[in-house]
């Protein structure tokens, strides 16, 4: 084994090392902290899937990432094959491996995630997309409403990133305030963000590094704007992006 081959095989057993770590730190998916101001069972999407929500200052937040195979009106999401690196073919991938879907939901492309609407960046968006009736996809707008409201607080103003994400599944960090570090103190606002990474061109990223989440907005260039948080930040970043990248999706309640 020369060099090159000693150096990534001790770097992936160091970060399975790390998520052996982290991963005693769990607790149950739908345990929330005291601080998270929860609705059970909150709503049902058209495949029979529930989610719980989570109200965050104004806005009623989806507390799961969604994982239909569905739109509201029974139409099938292809999954991603032929068509993968097409702007125009709605489809998705699953998160790393179909057992996964569970708890990390589906990686959708911005077609499947819009279903035939007009782009929008108004608040709230009006653009139901991929959610269940009463839901939409949030705009631009509303995610900065959200993380405007998380640095407007006190309890979260210096780790809104660790407010949102989940306690699972993030690759330890030593950054301080980081996603991964001290992974236990995560989600104090019920968010419950999970690193299901992304989906480009029929290739899905490994899991627990990141968080990306589309919204409906489009920037002057016309790329779809999306949402990134990473286990070594602090902060929640705003990125562009392809529209046939794959991303999670969290919807809002209208």
């Amino acid at each position: 084994m020369n060099t090159t081959k000693h150096l990534i095989f001790a770097a992936v057993f160091f970060a399975a090392l790390c998520l052996i770590s982290c991963d005693r730190e769990k607790e149950n998916k739908h345990e929330y902290p005291a601080t998270a101001d929860v609705i059970l069972n909150a709503v049902k999407d058209v495949d029979g899937n529930q989610y719980d929500a989570v109200r965050i200052g104004n806005q009623v937040w989806m507390a799961e990432n969604l994982k239909t195979t569905h739109y509201a009106d029974g139409t099938e999401i292809p999954l991603a094959g032929e068509h993968s690196c097409s702007d125009e073919h709605p489809f998705l991938y699953y998160p790393w491996y179909a057992n996964m879907v569970h708890d990390f939901g589906y990686l959708y492309n911005w077609s499947a995630m819009i279903h035939n609407a007009c782009s929008s960046d108004v608040n709230p968006s009006g653009v139901q997309g991929i959610c269940p009736q009463g839901w939409h996809v949030p705009s631009d707008a509303e995610w900065m409403q959200l993380t405007d409201y998380l640095e407007s607080q006190p309890m979260y103003a210096k780790q809104i990133a660790k407010s949102l994400a989940s306690k699972e599944d993030w690759t330890c960090s030593e950054n301080e305030n980081a996603i991964g570090n001290a992974t236990a103190t995560n989600n104090a606002t019920g968010f419950s963000a999970r690193p299901a990474g992304w989906g480009y061109g029929g290739y899905v990223s490994i899991y627990s590094f990141d968080a990306f989440f589309w919204s409906v907005s489009l920037d002057n260039d016309n790329n779809a704007q999306g949402f990134h948080m990473h286990t070594d930040s602090t902060d929640v970043m705003r990125v562009k992006c392809a529209k046939h990248a794959a991303f999670s999706v969290r919807c809002l309640r209208d």
